[in-house]
């Protein structure tokens, strides 16, 4: 009789068991959308004395995550960022700077990577050397119409200013009994003007159908070379440009991002500024929600915006009142930075 009874209770039991081992808080069948929050990092792979890592890489490595703007009021909620992206409007842009040319290029570097491939081998120009890892393709010598001496070109792909943004560099040399190294800059302008557009060009025409090289994405990072930081004297933006290109880039954001340049000292890296906004918006932009009235909170506010050097390769850029200017709220002037970040390429 027992036997029964208890053979009637684990009957009884076993749907209530089976619900809660498939439906339940931990059940196989449980909503698992937030498991990824509970995830631990696991310690790097130990390889045998001797054996080289190199070919270990994540394949989804997670983004550097950029300091946020700090406000005054830590019970005040802040607002989103603006998505303001000076590439926006066009996917392939010819930039120059002294004798300097590259193609700025609306996509990633893995994506850009196979376009130049492809260009390669629709125009019949041989590869002498590929290196995925550094973005660098280099041709054999070939004969072009413009010019028959046999010469080739050196195609290096690195990653944009803005995130998800790529630069294409190309160097052209001709044949030599004597240097068989690759010289500083190309031994013919034009030639590398002309082989800089042909890709340029080839690139706008077939973004849409764009593959991907995970090879060259995990290499050449997409995370761009511009971000903003934060420290005891207050926010700034960390620029990977040197000084030459810093300076002419942020004299362009400067114009894209409303500002009036008053004045400017280039040897000591100051811009003296005041912020116009744009005029067919009248108010009604991202910037209006940081003051009470239709009016910009800085608009005619004189400021100075300083490059600073911390490196040959890396600049600092930072925000500071006009002595004797009307000063602005710590979130004001955090916004403003913002807003030159993202105008920068």
């Amino acid at each position: 009789m027992k036997y029964l009874k208890l053979c009637s209770l684990l009957l009884l039991l076993a749907p209530v068991t089976a619900c809660g081992y498939l439906f339940g808080d931990k059940g196989f069948f449980r909503d698992s959308a937030g498991d990824y929050r509970e995830a631990q990092e696991m310690p790097p792979i130990s390889l045998p004395n001797g054996t080289s890592s190199d070919e270990f890489v994540d394949i989804y490595p997670i983004p550097k995550i950029e300091s946020d703007p700090q406000f005054d009021d830590p019970d005040k909620v802040p607002r989103p960022a603006p998505l303001v992206s000076a590439s926006a409007d066009q996917l392939v842009r010819i930039q120059k700077l002294g004798d300097d040319t590259w193609a700025l290029v609306a996509i990633a570097p893995g994506q850009l990577w196979p376009q130049l491939r492809s260009f390669l081998s629709a125009a019949n120009i041989d590869i002498a050397r590929m290196d995925a890892r550094a973005g660098i393709i280099e041709s054999t010598y070939l004969t072009l119409e413009e010019n028959p001496r046999p010469t080739r070109f050196q195609f290096r792909v690195e990653r944009g200013v803005q995130r998800g943004n790529s630069e294409l560099h190309v160097l052209q040399m001709f044949q030599s009994s004597t240097a068989s190294d690759w010289p500083a800059q190309s031994d013919d302008f034009f030639l590398e003007s002309e082989m800089l557009r042909g890709v340029a060009q080839y690139v706008a025409n077939s973004a849409d159908t764009a593959p991907v090289s995970m090879m060259a994405e995990q290499s050449i990072s997409a995370g761009g070379k511009v971000s903003l930081g934060d420290d005891d004297q207050g926010g700034f933006i960390l620029l990977e440009l040197p000084f030459d290109r810093a300076w002419a880039s942020v004299a362009r954001s400067l114009d894209l991002s409303g500002f009036d340049i008053t004045d400017r000292n280039r040897s000591e890296g100051r811009y003296y500024v005041r912020y116009v906004g744009d005029e067919e918006e009248e108010g009604s932009s991202w910037f209006a929600w940081l003051g009470d009235d239709d009016e910009h909170p800085a608009e005619g506010v004189p400021l100075i915006l300083d490059v600073e050097t911390q490196s040959p390769e890396t600049m600092l850029i930072r925000m500071a009142f006009e002595e004797g200017g009307e000063p602005l709220s710590r979130e004001q002037m955090d916004a403003l930075l913002v807003l030159i970040k993202g105008n920068i390429n």
